[in-house]
């Protein structure tokens, strides 16, 4: 019995969706889904449907592309009809419930296998963003500006909407108070946390070459000591598309992205396939004690760099 991890799917990329197709069974495992399957109610419906007839268990959280509203979606047969922000999220929500998956709205589950890293608590949770991954010298409403200074800019500002909250600032705001509390009660019970988000619950963390100024959509500051202040054994994340392991006050950090078609062809041209891609959360690796972050590019763990 072992937990699995995966995120950043873009089933939309008809390459990412016949590599899903390519999942193999795994009938006493169970997998995490950690946000940015898709920007349609029907990417989660086919992800899930996959998922959970491969697995024993499925725990998902959203991303950033799951709650996008796409223009043009006005018919009585779209499932989205240009739900926004909360709304979209609840549908989200209502689609995983009805394949039995897990999500931060649902209780959490203990992780009861002691022989495969267990017992633990698994927490999906979702926090969304604020826009402080930036330097102390720029102020927030300069943020965005500073950013397509390098000329990024972030699809969010376009599609990912706050309703009924005014910005998206305030609605990350609010999931992290409800998060905390959520935490705290699960911390309380004596085990140690799996903590599943799609965003980095850290600044330092985030390591984009390509893009460094992307950071300002890439997660909170509030929740920087999450994963001491509530026990965590792993946390798991996904969104930055830069596969890698980190060890940081005895907790293992694994980001687990697929991404784009571009972004694991470096794997594919070693053989590998989705499969090979999957993360063990539990029981996973013990830490090597160099402090040393296992960079994941081409689905061969590597210590030396990025390249």
């Amino acid at each position: 019995m072992r937990l699995y991890a995966i995120s950043d799917l873009h089933i939309s990329y008809k390459h990412n969706r016949e590599a899903l197709d390519e999942l193999a069974p795994h009938p006493e495992d169970s997998l995490i889904i950690c946000g940015d399957v898709g920007e349609r109610l029907e990417h989660l419906q086919e992800a899930f449907e996959i998922a959970t007839d491969r697995f024993k268990q499925v725990f998902w959280v959203p991303g950033n592309h799951e709650l996008y509203t796409l223009p043009g979606i006005t018919t009585e047969d779209d499932l989205d009809k240009e739900l926004r922000g909360e709304s979209k999220y609840q549908e989200c929500v209502r689609v995983a419930n009805e394949f039995g998956v897990i999500t931060p709205e649902d209780e959490f589950v203990k992780w009861e296998s002691e022989g495969n890293g267990g017992p633990c608590i698994i927490c999906p949770i979702f926090t969304l963003y604020d826009y402080s991954f930036r330097p102390p010298d720029v102020p927030r409403d300069k943020a965005v500006d500073w950013a397509m200074e390098e000329n990024v800019y972030a699809t969010d500002e376009a599609l990912l909407h706050p309703d009924p909250y005014a910005t998206r600032d305030a609605w990350c705001e609010q999931l992290v108070s409800k998060t905390e509390e959520r935490l705290e009660a699960a911390a309380a019970r004596g085990f140690p946390l799996v903590i599943i988000n799609h965003w980095p619950l850290r600044e330092d963390l985030v390591t984009i070459p390509s893009i460094p100024r992307f950071s300002i959509w890439c997660g909170t500051k509030k929740t920087q000591h999450w994963h001491t202040r509530f026990n965590a054994k792993v946390v798991v994340t996904g969104h930055l598309h830069v596969r890698r392991t980190d060890w940081i006050d005895g907790v293992r950090f694994e980001e687990v992205s697929l991404g784009y078609p571009r972004q694991w062809q470096a794997a594919k041209d070693r053989g590998l396939n989705i499969n090979d891609l999957l993360r063990e959360i539990l029981p996973g690796m013990d830490d090597p004690g160099d402090g040393c972050t296992i960079w994941r590019r081409s689905g061969v763990p590597s210590k030396p760099s990025l390249t």
